[in-house]
């Protein structure tokens, strides 16, 4: 069986002799090679050709960010898992742009990063639970920024809802007993944060959004 050949970037050498010793419990990994810096672990990832590094982020030179960036542009079959002290959403979330395919924190005992490295090798993804959330907080956030329904105000969308039925700018002031004034002026902003300026067009936007039956 082949080994899983392994190349640890890391710019204090206590990491990479724990990491070291660590992986030299299993046979199925191969540590084929250590950097302390971004430039080195690029130079060495081309001779090297790793099937995974072990990047940390704060290094000297080429942070680890930017190294993986140019690694896995360069070399896209050659995994990387993030391994750092930073343990926020801000830096998962720019660890995964910048090509990585796994994080995990310093913290993590040493069965989760043979368990990443595995994970990697086989085409897979790797991340703990806090880093998974962090993906999952940021794409409910851009789904959110991106849906204009989700700009609309609790009575603009009732509103909205009202004219879809149906119902005239002064029936809808009658039913939510306010002027007519401010049902216009709440339907101007309506379709200011919709983009839509029409009242059929409207109805239309809220028959595909099911803000209404479609037989109403």
């Amino acid at each position: 069986m082949d080994k899983i050949k392994i190349l640890v970037a890391d710019d204090h050498t206590m990491m990479r002799d724990g990491i070291r010793a660590l992986l030299g419990n299993y046979d199925d990994i191969e540590l084929v090679g250590e950097t302390s810096n971004g430039k080195d672990t690029i130079e060495k990832a081309q001779v090297l050709a790793p099937d995974v590094i072990v990047m940390d982020i704060a290094m000297p030179d080429i942070d680890g960010l930017e190294a993986t960036r140019r690694i896995t542009k360069k070399n896209p079959g050659i995994k990387v898992l993030v391994l750092t002290q930073y343990d926020n959403r801000e830096y998962v979330l720019s660890s995964i742009k910048a090509g990585a395919a796994g994080y995990l924190p310093k913290k993590a005992v040493g069965s989760e990063l043979v368990s990443a490295i595995r994970a990697l090798h086989r085409g897979d993804s790797f991340l703990p639970p806090q880093a998974a959330k962090a993906l999952i907080d940021r794409y409910r956030q851009q789904t959110e920024e991106a849906e204009p329904y989700n700009r609309l105000t609790a009575k603009e969308r009732e509103i909205l809802n009202l004219i879809a039925e149906g119902h005239t700018s002064r029936k809808i002031a009658d039913i939510l007993s306010i002027s007519l004034h401010t049902v216009l002026n709440h339907r101007t902003k309506i379709m200011g944060k919709l983009d839509i300026h029409n009242r059929t067009k409207l109805i239309k936007y809220a028959l595909r959004k099911r803000l209404v039956d479609i037989d109403t």
